[in-house]
């Protein structure tokens, strides 16, 4: 599937309670994408216990390919019954992507109904259920198309209200029009601005009151933003040309971060480089540009600065400085792809090394290896390359 699945979540926890009794559970290979909602009966410390168990008990075994059944009875045989209200410890909901056709299939026990948009109008999808172990499970299956959106919510989300619209909560048809009202407004929106508006409206339904664990994961459809990041020189001068070609067939944003690795490029382009001396810092210096080049930048000191906006940021593009300077405008680049392409050269600049180190240990290839950890954990599809 040519597309990518933009996909994020986000709890509100019970009032008083420091942990939340939902759970998220996402999983991507390269054959398919695995996501599970979770909630725990009840609130705290056991229902995120519960919630926990279960989302890790199918996503292992989603991930070793069990059937659907085996996994079912699984959960449902490890989970208990509660005594006085007669339903299960935990209920989920399961979303499974071909990566390759965009086929998804949704499994569904006792949690709400998913939303389906398609192209911004809500779509309804065929369910049809399985009984296993005495349980009632709703299925169902459709293919992914660019401008899909799928919503997974636990009930706190649509209890939120209670009282005050329609006397029993916001409710699953009120959060569908919300939903489409956002598309109506904002046809290219994102997984993180539906989810952020939905959870937004959720508390101000709540008056600051959460009464029960709310949880909404986005699922959006839409093009990659690939972004390719060329720094360093390869290991033999050979392989400039090679490296050059690398960049420029790439099919997404290019970025070049080091002197002596702008020259190689420029130097293959035939084309002069040039500084833009007003971007300089006390501790970033310039960037500069190169035809064909989207962000010239230097090497090591701007991606050592760039580590420490990510850090300082924590994935939100919004909270960076208010500044045009290398590391800013790489961190940027950075955190609105989806997928970065490291080509990193070995060749190794004697006037970065410390003496006391081996020969073989780079800063740059260190502080790649760091980097691409970090835009990991913000859930960004990486590559690396050494050259």
């Amino acid at each position: 599937m040519d597309n990518f699945l933009d996909i994020y979540e986000l709890s509100l926890n019970k009032r008083g309670e420091e942990l939340c009794g939902d759970q998220v559970k996402i999983l991507k290979t390269e054959a398919k994408t695995i996501i599970v909602l979770s909630d725990g009966l009840g609130s705290g410390v056991k229902a995120n216990i519960l919630a926990t168990l279960t989302a890790e008990i199918i996503i292992t075994m989603l991930k070793a390919n069990a059937s659907l059944k085996d996994v079912m009875e699984t959960v449902i045989g490890t989970l208990p019954i509660c005594k006085v209200r007669k339903i299960a410890y935990a209920t989920f909901t399961i979303i499974e992507i071909d990566q390759a056709t965009g086929n998804f299939e949704v499994i569904n026990f006792d949690n709400p109904p998913i939303f389906y948009f398609k192209q911004g109008r809500l779509f309804d999808i065929e369910k049809r259920t399985e009984k296993i172990l005495d349980k009632q499970i709703s299925i169902s299956k459709g293919t992914l198309e660019r401008g899909d959106f799928l919503g997974m919510v636990s009930d706190g989300v649509l209890y939120a209200g209670l009282g005050v619209v329609l006397n029993f909560g916001w409710g699953w048809q009120n959060i569908a029009k919300y939903i489409e009202n956002i598309f109506a407004r904002q046809p290219m929106t994102t997984a993180r601005k539906m989810v952020h508006s939905v959870i937004a409206e959720t508390h101000t339904l709540y008056k600051a009151n959460v009464g029960d664990d709310a949880t909404f994961v986005g699922l959006y459809v839409r093009e990659k933003n690939s972004v390719i990041v060329f720094t360093g020189p390869p290991l033999e001068t050979t392989s400039d040309g090679a490296c050059v070609e690398k960049v420029f067939d790439f099919k997404g944003r290019k970025v070049v971060c080091g002197g002596t690795t702008a020259n190689i490029v420029a130097r293959h382009l035939g084309e002069p480089l040039e500084l833009d001396i007003s971007t300089v810092r006390r501790d970033v210096p310039p960037i500069g540009s190169l035809d064909g080049i989207d962000l010239l930048t230097e090497g090591i000191l701007t991606i050592s600065k760039t580590l420490e906006y990510l850090h300082d940021c924590k994935g939100n593009v919004n909270a960076l400085p208010d500044d045009e300077n290398g590391a800013v405008l790489l961190t940027r680049e950075l955190l609105r792809a989806d997928a970065i392409f490291f080509l990193v050269g070995q060749k190794i600049n004697e006037f970065y090394q410390n003496p006391r180190l081996p020969q073989s240990i780079s800063i740059r290839k260190n502080l790649i290896r760091e980097l691409a950890e970090l835009l990991g954990k913000l859930k960004k599809e990486i590559k690396i390359e050494y050259c």
